[in-house]
């Protein structure tokens, strides 16, 4: 098909300068024809090529180049894990604003008891009331020894003279299991709360913690730690706070909290 247009169909406008035209030379003739083919309907798209996604493909070679990259995969891992060659007691700090440092700890310790391996815990804060973990532990015998020796929080005693006595006190005991070569791991629970209030002197609790034997696991937790100890930590993790029912209104639960 074929198709006349003038220069005023073209815009018009000549030597004005508007948008989507451009002057027509002088040496241009003033009717333009332009040659159509003919079109029987829209131009075919080219075929899509690769990626998992591919239409064209089978299940089975989806499922065959999953597999090949999954074996590339494990190759490197396999690689990688071959290199990891050293076993030894590590030094573990639990900290930051958000909950979940005791819980963790504590689930540590019951991967632990699974091993048969004997455990040994401080709390620096937690007193004598009840909480679910120290009941539940009391049944698994001589493998696990939990003293809670803290005075509760420092707005629960208003005794700053009473909470460093009793601070001083569980670290004692805290040394006393540190020396122990039946424990293979000993959870000091909530001692980067006091280290910040400054009731024990940092310097010394990071000397006798990196003085520790070879073989044996520490792991310590609470807010606020320290840079002398997360510096001298092997593994540290940082729980962060995104969202907490406390601020709702809702107050500390059983199986939740303790």
């Amino acid at each position: 098909m074929s198709a006349n247009f003038s220069r005023s169909a073209l815009g018009g406008g000549e030597g004005r300068g508007e948008v989507g035209e451009a002057p027509v030379p002088e040496c241009c003739p003033t009717h333009l024809t332009l040659s159509v083919a003919n079109a029987t309907g829209p131009l075919p798209l080219p075929p899509k090529t690769g990626g998992e996604g591919n239409r064209s493909e089978t299940e089975e070679e989806v499922n065959r180049r999953h597999n090949e990259k999954m074996a590339r995969r494990k190759a490197a891992r396999d690689r990688m894990l071959a290199t990891k060659t050293e076993e030894r007691g590590l030094l573990i700090v639990h900290t930051g604003k958000g909950k979940g440092k005791s819980t963790a700890a504590f689930g540590m310790v019951l991967r632990c008891l699974g091993h048969g391996m004997r455990v040994g815990i401080v709390q620096f804060v937690k007193g004598v009331w009840g909480t679910g973990e120290r009941t539940v532990l009391e049944q698994f015998g001589d493998l696990v020894t939990c003293r809670a020796m803290g005075e509760g929080f420092t707005w629960d005693t208003q005794d700053r003279a009473r909470d460093i006595a009793a601070a001083r006190n569980a670290w004692a005991t805290a040394k006393a299991m540190l020396s122990d070569a039946s424990y293979k791991l000993v959870l000091l629970d909530e001692l980067n709360i006091v280290l910040r209030y400054d009731y024990l002197p940092v310097d010394e609790v990071v000397a006798v913690l990196k003085a520790r034997r070879s073989d044996l696991h520490v792991v310590v937790t609470g807010r606020n730690a320290r840079p002398e100890l997360i510096e001298a930590a092997d593994l540290v993790t940082e729980m962060t706070l995104v969202k907490h029912p406390f601020r709702a209104g809702v107050k500390a639960q059983p199986g939740i909290e303790f």
